[in-house]
């Protein structure tokens, strides 16, 4: 499956190396895969360059798939661990290469015949599915969102894969039941989906304007029925550029009726009992404990925390063959 070479041919003395290299200026893949080391490169080029050397020890049949695929098509990810494993998937009748770093599964299909980044890989569907076997209902619904927004799912293709009953359905379709195509951002998609777990209904990417009629800005989430407006802020909203931005807009709003709160990522994971209650006060509605925990209960199993992070990372080890209980 070796496509360095054709991928950009100026690259010459850069191909992967199999075999051991005891020399300095080199760097280990996996076991007896090898990259010169070279400098300036950004986490992307290196990934990228990571994804030709294994394409050394995978069958042609391979495709890339789960985060690596979705990587390669741009996707927003969730707080993935700091080490993650390379995912591809192979024809029923090839070996399986059995690697640290690498996680090869068998395709149930023909090929997909999809590239990105000048990769084979899996369908964007078949990519959520097998993502949907080891991450939690938030992580997918990030990805789903902007696979969606991209317009990468083919509708027909989605709901055929939801009917199938396979191994990973049951949480695929309770991540595409929360998704939205509009959120523009992983942060954007926490706070949404924290809306559902607590039963506020709310409209992402509304446009606003005041009585005369004049555009007076666009919000990420205005709550349904009241003048409520709702915003992930995110590290950009520190800079100082977009802090004056975000200033001139709310002073645009002097004389209407819309009121706006920004909630942090560190907000809706760590302190979700007293978001809770300003949203109750604000909507004049008592509290109801079991909206809490249902929100609680898709953060605990997500990568967001420790419990979900521990699950998976022990689930990845497993199928390289190192066997780590923490």
């Amino acid at each position: 499956m070796s496509a360095s070479a054709e991928r950009d041919p100026e690259r010459s003395g850069d191909e992967p190396i199999r075999g051991h290299v005891r020399s300095r200026g080199f760097r280990r893949v996996s076991h007896g895969l090898f990259l010169k080391i070279v400098a300036d490169l950004d986490q992307a080029d290196e990934f990228l360059r990571d994804l030709e050397a294994w394409t050394e020890v995978l069958p042609d049949s391979a495709v890339f798939t789960h985060v690596t695929a979705a990587r390669l098509l741009g996707w927003e990810l969730p707080k993935l661990p700091e080490q993650v494993p390379v995912f591809a998937a192979v024809d029923r009748d090839d070996p399986r290469p059995r690697r640290e770093g690498l996680i090869c599964s068998r395709l149930t299909r023909k090929r997909s015949g999809f590239v990105a980044g000048g990769f084979p890989i899996d369908s964007p569907e078949e990519i959520l599915l097998r993502a949907a076997r080891d991450l939690g209902v938030l992580d997918l619904v990030i990805m789903i969102d902007s696979a969606r927004s991209r317009g990468d799912l083919d509708g027909a293709r989605m709901k055929a894969l939801l009917e199938s009953g396979r191994p990973g359905v049951k949480v695929l379709a309770a991540a595409f039941g929360l998704s939205n195509a509009k959120r523009e951002s992983g942060g954007e998609t926490v706070l949404g989906c924290f809306h559902a777990a607590m039963e506020v209904a709310s409209e992402p990417q509304v446009s606003l304007h005041d009585a005369e009629g004049r555009f007076i800005g666009r919000v990420d989430f205005l709550i349904t029925g009241t003048d409520w407006v709702h915003e992930y802020d995110g590290e950009m909203h520190r800079a100082k550029s977009q802090h004056r931005t975000d200033l001139r807009r709310e002073r645009g709003w002097s004389g209407t009726s819309y009121r706006r709160k920004g909630f942090t990522l560190d907000d809706l994971l760590n302190h979700p009992l007293v978001v809770m209650h300003e949203i109750d006060r604000d909507l004049g509605r008592p509290h109801r404990n079991r909206r809490l925990e249902r929100w609680r209960t898709l953060v605990r199993e997500s990568l967001y925390d420790v419990p979900g992070r521990d699950r998976v990372l022990n689930r990845w080890r497993r199928a390289m063959g190192v066997v780590q209980w923490s």
